[in-house]
Protein backbone atom coordinates (compact mmCIF):
# COMPACT_ATOMS: atom_id res chain seq x y z
CA UNK A 1 0.00 0.00 0.00
CA UNK A 2 1.30 3.46 -0.89
CA UNK A 3 2.23 5.49 2.18
CA UNK A 4 0.01 8.51 2.64
CA UNK A 5 1.56 11.95 2.71
CA UNK A 6 0.53 15.36 4.01
CA UNK A 7 -1.19 16.06 0.68
CA UNK A 8 -3.61 13.20 1.35
CA UNK A 9 -4.91 14.59 4.66
CA UNK A 10 -4.37 18.37 4.54
CA UNK A 11 -7.08 21.00 4.23
CA UNK A 12 -6.74 22.75 0.88
CA UNK A 13 -9.20 25.63 1.31
CA UNK A 14 -7.27 27.69 3.84
CA UNK A 15 -8.39 30.90 5.49
CA UNK A 16 -5.63 33.51 5.11
CA UNK A 17 -4.86 37.13 5.88
CA UNK A 18 -2.45 39.68 4.43
CA UNK A 19 0.25 41.64 6.21
CA UNK A 20 -2.10 44.64 6.32
CA UNK A 21 -4.96 42.78 8.03
CA UNK A 22 -5.81 44.60 11.31
CA UNK A 23 -5.51 42.94 14.72
CA UNK A 24 -9.27 42.95 15.39
CA UNK A 25 -10.03 41.37 12.02
CA UNK A 26 -7.55 38.56 12.65
CA UNK A 27 -9.13 37.85 16.03
CA UNK A 28 -12.53 37.75 14.34
CA UNK A 29 -11.28 35.35 11.65
CA UNK A 30 -9.88 32.93 14.22
CA UNK A 31 -13.10 32.99 16.25
CA UNK A 32 -15.41 32.71 13.23
CA UNK A 33 -13.64 29.70 11.76
CA UNK A 34 -12.69 28.02 15.04
CA UNK A 35 -8.99 27.89 14.19
CA UNK A 36 -5.89 28.58 16.28
CA UNK A 37 -3.75 30.22 13.61
CA UNK A 38 -3.89 31.80 10.18
CA UNK A 39 -1.21 32.03 7.45
CA UNK A 40 -0.16 35.46 6.21
CA UNK A 41 0.23 35.54 2.42
CA UNK A 42 1.32 38.09 -0.15
CA UNK A 43 -0.42 38.97 -3.40
CA UNK A 44 0.99 35.89 -5.16
CA UNK A 45 -0.04 33.43 -2.47
CA UNK A 46 3.42 33.05 -1.00
CA UNK A 47 3.53 32.55 2.75
CA UNK A 48 5.12 35.45 4.61
CA UNK A 49 4.36 34.28 8.14
CA UNK A 50 1.70 32.95 10.47
CA UNK A 51 -0.35 34.54 13.25
CA UNK A 52 -1.58 32.34 16.11
CA UNK A 53 -3.76 32.82 19.16
CA UNK A 54 -0.59 33.08 21.25
CA UNK A 55 0.53 36.09 19.20
CA UNK A 56 -2.79 37.84 19.81
CA UNK A 57 -2.70 37.08 23.53
CA UNK A 58 0.45 39.15 23.90
CA UNK A 59 -1.81 42.21 23.65
CA UNK A 60 -3.75 41.06 26.71
CA UNK A 61 -0.62 39.95 28.57
CA UNK A 62 1.00 43.37 28.34
CA UNK A 63 -2.24 45.36 28.46
CA UNK A 64 -1.60 47.05 31.83
CA UNK A 65 2.02 47.93 31.18
CA UNK A 66 3.36 51.29 30.08
CA UNK A 67 3.92 51.10 26.36
CA UNK A 68 6.49 53.92 26.54
CA UNK A 69 9.01 52.04 28.65
CA UNK A 70 10.12 48.46 29.04
CA UNK A 71 8.67 46.68 32.05
CA UNK A 72 10.88 45.11 34.69
CA UNK A 73 9.52 41.73 33.66
CA UNK A 74 10.48 42.31 30.04
CA UNK A 75 13.93 43.50 31.08
CA UNK A 76 14.48 40.40 33.17
CA UNK A 77 13.09 38.05 30.52
CA UNK A 78 14.58 39.95 27.60
CA UNK A 79 11.28 39.27 25.84
CA UNK A 80 11.57 42.00 23.23
CA UNK A 81 9.74 39.99 20.59
CA UNK A 82 6.75 39.48 22.88
CA UNK A 83 6.60 43.19 23.66
CA UNK A 84 6.78 44.03 19.97
CA UNK A 85 3.84 41.72 19.24
CA UNK A 86 1.91 43.25 22.14
CA UNK A 87 2.28 46.66 20.48
CA UNK A 88 1.42 45.39 16.98
CA UNK A 89 -1.76 46.50 15.22
CA UNK A 90 -1.69 44.29 12.11
CA UNK A 91 -0.48 40.93 10.83
CA UNK A 92 2.88 42.34 9.78
CA UNK A 93 3.77 43.05 13.39
CA UNK A 94 2.05 40.01 14.86
CA UNK A 95 3.24 37.22 12.58
CA UNK A 96 6.02 34.76 13.20
CA UNK A 97 8.46 34.46 10.33
CA UNK A 98 10.00 32.48 8.78
CA UNK A 99 7.30 29.84 9.03
CA UNK A 100 7.86 26.23 10.06
CA UNK A 101 6.15 24.34 7.25
CA UNK A 102 6.05 21.07 5.34
CA UNK A 103 5.89 20.12 1.69
CA UNK A 104 2.86 18.28 0.26
CA UNK A 105 4.86 15.07 -0.20
CA UNK A 106 6.07 14.93 3.42
CA UNK A 107 5.32 11.55 5.07
CA UNK A 108 2.75 11.75 7.85
CA UNK A 109 5.15 10.50 10.53
CA UNK A 110 7.63 13.26 9.72
CA UNK A 111 4.88 15.88 9.87
CA UNK A 112 3.77 14.51 13.25
CA UNK A 113 7.31 14.75 14.64
CA UNK A 114 7.60 18.33 13.41
CA UNK A 115 4.31 19.39 14.99
CA UNK A 116 5.19 17.79 18.31
CA UNK A 117 8.74 19.10 18.44
CA UNK A 118 7.51 22.68 18.00
CA UNK A 119 4.31 22.28 20.02
CA UNK A 120 2.14 23.42 17.10
CA UNK A 121 -1.52 22.53 16.57
CA UNK A 122 -1.20 23.02 12.80
CA UNK A 123 1.26 24.26 10.19
CA UNK A 124 1.16 25.47 6.60
CA UNK A 125 1.84 23.20 3.64
CA UNK A 126 3.97 25.03 1.10
CA UNK A 127 4.77 23.98 -2.46
CA UNK A 128 8.11 24.25 -4.25
CA UNK A 129 7.36 27.86 -5.27
CA UNK A 130 6.70 28.96 -1.71
CA UNK A 131 2.95 29.22 -2.27
CA UNK A 132 0.38 28.02 0.23
CA UNK A 133 -0.96 24.59 -0.78
CA UNK A 134 -2.92 23.82 2.37
CA UNK A 135 -2.69 23.41 6.11
CA UNK A 136 -2.24 20.26 8.16
CA UNK A 137 -3.43 19.90 11.75
CA UNK A 138 -2.93 17.30 14.44
CA UNK A 139 -6.42 15.93 13.86
CA UNK A 140 -5.57 15.37 10.18
CA UNK A 141 -2.56 13.24 11.11
CA UNK A 142 -4.67 11.21 13.52
CA UNK A 143 -6.96 10.21 10.66
CA UNK A 144 -4.62 7.26 9.93
CA UNK A 145 -6.03 5.59 13.06
CA UNK A 146 -9.57 5.61 11.66
CA UNK A 147 -8.96 2.36 9.78
CA UNK A 148 -10.91 -0.74 10.70
CA UNK A 149 -9.25 -3.81 12.20
CA UNK A 150 -10.11 -5.73 9.02
CA UNK A 151 -8.33 -3.17 6.81
CA UNK A 152 -5.25 -3.26 9.00
CA UNK A 153 -5.16 -7.05 9.03
CA UNK A 154 -5.53 -7.24 5.24
CA UNK A 155 -2.57 -4.94 4.75
CA UNK A 156 -0.39 -6.75 7.28
CA UNK A 157 -1.09 -10.08 5.59
CA UNK A 158 -0.97 -8.99 1.95
CA UNK A 159 1.65 -6.25 2.01
CA UNK A 160 3.97 -7.25 4.84
CA UNK A 161 3.81 -11.02 5.26
CA UNK A 162 3.24 -12.10 1.64
CA UNK A 163 4.71 -9.35 -0.55
CA UNK A 164 7.63 -8.10 1.54
CA UNK A 165 8.57 -11.08 3.70
CA UNK A 166 7.54 -13.82 1.26
CA UNK A 167 6.09 -15.81 4.12
CA UNK A 168 3.14 -18.16 4.14
CA UNK A 169 0.26 -16.45 6.02
CA UNK A 170 -0.67 -19.92 7.29
CA UNK A 171 2.59 -19.91 9.29
CA UNK A 172 2.38 -16.36 10.61
CA UNK A 173 -1.03 -15.70 12.15
CA UNK A 174 -2.40 -12.17 12.41
CA UNK A 175 -5.20 -10.93 14.65
CA UNK A 176 -6.11 -7.26 15.04
CA UNK A 177 -8.16 -5.87 17.90
CA UNK A 178 -8.75 -2.12 18.37
CA UNK A 179 -5.71 -1.38 16.21
CA UNK A 180 -3.40 -3.70 18.19
CA UNK A 181 -1.83 -6.37 15.99
CA UNK A 182 -1.26 -9.78 17.60
CA UNK A 183 1.28 -12.00 15.84
CA UNK A 184 1.76 -15.72 16.48
CA UNK A 185 3.59 -18.45 14.63
CA UNK A 186 7.20 -19.08 13.65
CA UNK A 187 9.85 -17.56 11.44
CA UNK A 188 12.94 -19.23 10.05
CA UNK A 189 15.58 -17.29 12.01
CA UNK A 190 15.49 -15.35 15.29
CA UNK A 191 16.93 -12.13 13.80
CA UNK A 192 13.85 -11.84 11.59
CA UNK A 193 11.48 -11.31 14.53
CA UNK A 194 12.32 -7.63 15.24
CA UNK A 195 12.21 -6.94 11.50
CA UNK A 196 8.69 -8.39 11.25
CA UNK A 197 7.52 -6.39 14.26
CA UNK A 198 9.03 -3.17 12.91
CA UNK A 199 7.44 -3.60 9.49
CA UNK A 200 4.02 -4.34 10.96
CA UNK A 201 4.28 -1.36 13.31
CA UNK A 202 4.78 0.91 10.28
CA UNK A 203 1.41 -0.04 8.80
CA UNK A 204 -0.93 2.93 9.06
CA UNK A 205 -3.48 2.61 11.81
CA UNK A 206 -1.45 0.18 13.93
CA UNK A 207 -1.57 1.19 17.58
CA UNK A 208 0.80 -1.49 18.88
CA UNK A 209 2.24 -4.89 18.03
CA UNK A 210 2.12 -7.84 20.44
CA UNK A 211 3.81 -11.09 19.46
CA UNK A 212 4.70 -14.56 20.66
CA UNK A 213 6.72 -15.44 17.59
CA UNK A 214 8.97 -18.47 17.67
CA UNK A 215 11.89 -19.36 15.40
CA UNK A 216 13.52 -22.44 13.88
CA UNK A 217 17.16 -21.30 14.09
CA UNK A 218 18.96 -18.91 16.40
CA UNK A 219 21.27 -16.94 14.12
CA UNK A 220 22.06 -14.34 16.79
CA UNK A 221 24.54 -16.44 18.77
CA UNK A 222 28.10 -15.24 18.63
CA UNK A 223 30.39 -17.82 17.08
CA UNK A 224 33.84 -18.25 18.54
CA UNK A 225 36.71 -18.91 16.22
CA UNK A 226 39.98 -20.47 17.37
CA UNK A 227 43.11 -19.44 15.56
CA UNK A 228 46.02 -21.87 15.30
Amino acid sequence: MKRRTVQDVMTENVVTVTEETPFAEIAEVLAEHGISGVPVVDGEGRVAGIVTESDLLRKQEYKDEDGGRRSLRALLRRDAEAEAKAAAVDARGLMTAPVVSVAPDTPLNEAARLLNSHGFKAMPVIDADGRLAGIVARRDLLSVFHRSDAEIRDEVVEDVIIRKLWHDPAVLHVRVENGVVHLTGRVEVKSLIPIVVRMVRRVEGVVDVVHTLGYDHDDTRAHRYTTV
